[in-house]
C-alpha cells in the first residue's frame, strides 16, 4: 500500500515519503513475530541512538542521511522520530495496551507523526489541524488492521495487540487468540473492530478539505487501499488490480481537490 502511496503521491512529496516509508519499514521489521526479541531490542537501541543523531544533522545510517540531506531538513523537527522508536519498542518488549483510549496515541506515534514530517518535508504550508486529523485517524486505522490481521501471531508470542480492557469487556482469553478458528466472541469482536477500523478509515479522508488534498493525495491512497483490503481481507502486502485501480482514482481525484 505504501508503494502505490508513494507512486501517486505529489512530485514535492515522493522525496520524503521515501525515506520516513524506508525507516518505517526497517522499524516495522523488528515488531514481526519471526523476529528473535534480543536482536530486535539491540537493533532498536541502535536506532534509538541513530533518531537522536538524525535531531542533531549527524546521521550514520543512509535512510537517515537521505532524510537529513533533503532540501528543508535544517528547518524540521525530527523528534517526534523518538516517539515512534518508544512505541516500536514498548511493541517488541510485549507491553500491552492497557486501556482502549490509549490505542489512538500509540498507533499515532507509530505512523501518524512521522507522516507529519513528510508535510514538513515537502514544503506543505497548508492547514496543520486538518492534516493532522487525517494522519491520526488513518495511524489508529492503520494498527487496528494490521492487528485483525496477525494477532495470532503476536499471541502465539506472548503480545496482546489489542486493549487490554476491550478483551476482559468481551470475556475473551489467551486460549481464544491463540485458536486456529477463533470462537464466536472473539469473531464477534474483531467485527466491531472493523467497523471501527472502517470509521477511522472514513474520517481519515473527510478530514482533508479539498484544498488540501492535491498536496496530500498519498494520505488519501493509504486511506483508500486500507479501507478496501479491511473489508475484502487479503494480504496486506499483496494489493490486487482492482485495488491498484482504485489508489489511481483516489489520487487522481485528490489531484483535483475532490
Amino acid at each position: 500500500m505504501r508503494f502505490w502511496s508513494w507512486l501517486f503521491a505529489a512530485a514535492d512529496a515522493r522525496a520524503p515519503l521515501l525515506g520516513i516509508y524506508a525507516l518505517l519499514a526497517e522499524w516495522r521489521a523488528l515488531t514481526d513475530p519471526g523476529t528473535e526479541v534480543g536482536v530486535a531490542q539491540l537493533k532498536l537501541a541502535w536506532w534509538r541512538e541513530e533518531v537522536h543523531r538524525l535531531t542533531a544533522d549527524a546521521p550514520l545510517h543512509p535512510i537517515t542521511s537521505y532524510l537529513s540531506a533533503l532540501s528543508r531538513a535544517s528547518a524540521v523537527d525530527f523528534t517526534p522520530l523518538i516517539a515512534a522508536v518508544e512505541a516500536i519498542a514498548a511493541q517488541i518488549g510485549g507491553v500491552p495496551i492497557e486501556r482502549s483510549v490509549d490505542l489512538e496515541a500509540h498507533a499515532d506515534a507509530m505512523l501518524g507523526r512521522p507522516l507529519l514530517i513528510v508535510a514538513q518535508l515537502s514544503g506543505d504550508r497548508l492547514d496543520e489541524a486538518s492534516r493532522r486529523a487525517c494522519t491520526s485517524a488513518l495511524a489508529a486505522a492503520d494498527y487496528l488492521a494490521r492487528a485483525i490481521a496477525g494477532y495470532r501471531r503476536e499471541a502465539v508470542c506472548g503480545r496482546l495487540p489489542f486493549a487490554v480492557d476491550e478483551l476482559l469487556a468481551s470475556g475473551i482469553e489467551n486460549a481464544d487468540l491463540l485458536a486456529l478458528t477463533p470462537p464466536r466472541r472473539l469473531q464477534e469482536y474483531l467485527a466491531r473492530l472493523r467497523t471501527r477500523a472502517a470509521r477511522y478509515y472514513e474520517s481519515a479522508v473527510a478530514a482533508l478539505p479539498g484544498v488540501e488534498r492535491p498536496q496530500n493525495r498519498h494520505l488519501l491512497v493509504l486511506a483508500t487501499l486500507g479501507a478496501r483490503q479491511l473489508a475484502a481481507p487479503r494480504p496486506l502486502s499483496d494489493p490486487g488490480p482492482r485495488d491498484v485501480y482504485s489508489a489511481w482514482r483516489a489520487a487522481r481525484r485528490a489531484a483535483s481537490g475532490k
